[in-house]
């Protein structure tokens, strides 16, 4: 039996980029594409109705960035990845995308079927980065051994370090505690550690806690 095709949402602010890379992926039967939609803002309102496999989302928008929509994306329906499309071919782009939390990174003047194989890659929960873009990086800013912790993982690790509690930071990031809780397991996980009295001293000697007054 065939596979329901990939449910795929293309987020561009601009129209022409955006209805042209969505009537290039339409034309492939293992994609199909429910929104193409023209903002970060507007992607968060309509991802439960959506419910995309793959979000296809531009890096540099007004309002709501690329990135700020990839890590509210990724706390409210954290089945779906996101795939960045970028014109940027700069390790700090990319980086930063994967920090953010983007599954991967592909570029605008990429051919079609590098498009359509970075999107089926990311769907499979695997990571794909553009052509070159693996010997530009450094072993810290890929997944190669730990996995780096995410831009909003990052901000909530500080927030527990300093001795807030789950539902402290849900209020002060206006996210569900549930949310803060799959967000600090992820922490542990990829930092190896088990405990909060763990978290508060990684904080400390990588020097996550610099600037707000706490000191060994």
């Amino acid at each position: 039996m065939q596979a329901s095709p990939i449910r795929l949402m293309v987020v561009d602010d601009h129209p022409m980029v955006a209805q042209g890379i969505t009537a290039i992926l339409e034309c492939n039967d293992e994609l199909t594409v429910v929104g193409t939609l023209g903002s970060g803002r507007e992607a968060i309102d309509r991802l439960e109705e959506l419910a995309p496999d793959v979000v296809l989302m531009d890096l540099n928008m007004p309002g709501m960035s690329g990135l700020s929509a990839t890590e509210m994306i990724l706390e409210r329906r954290p089945e779906t990845r996101v795939l960045i499309l970028s014109m940027h071919d700069s390790p700090e782009y990319i980086s930063t995308a994967l920090r953010h939390g983007a599954s991967g990174y592909v570029l605008k003047d990429a051919p079609t079927e590098d498009i359509c194989a970075a999107i089926k890659k990311v769907q499979a929960g695997e990571q794909y980065l553009c052509e070159g873009a693996n010997a530009s990086l450094t072993p810290d800013q890929t997944r190669d051994g730990r996995e780096p912790l995410t831009g909003r993982e990052q901000t909530i690790l500080l927030e527990l370090a300093q001795g807030q509690t789950n539902r402290d930071v849900a209020e002060k990031l206006d996210i569900s505690v549930r949310t803060v809780e799959t967000h600090r397991k992820n922490i542990k996980r990829k930092l190896g550690i088990s405990s909060t009295a763990g978290l508060t001293r990684y904080a400390l000697e990588n020097g996550v806690l610099q600037g707000t007054g706490i000191g060994l």
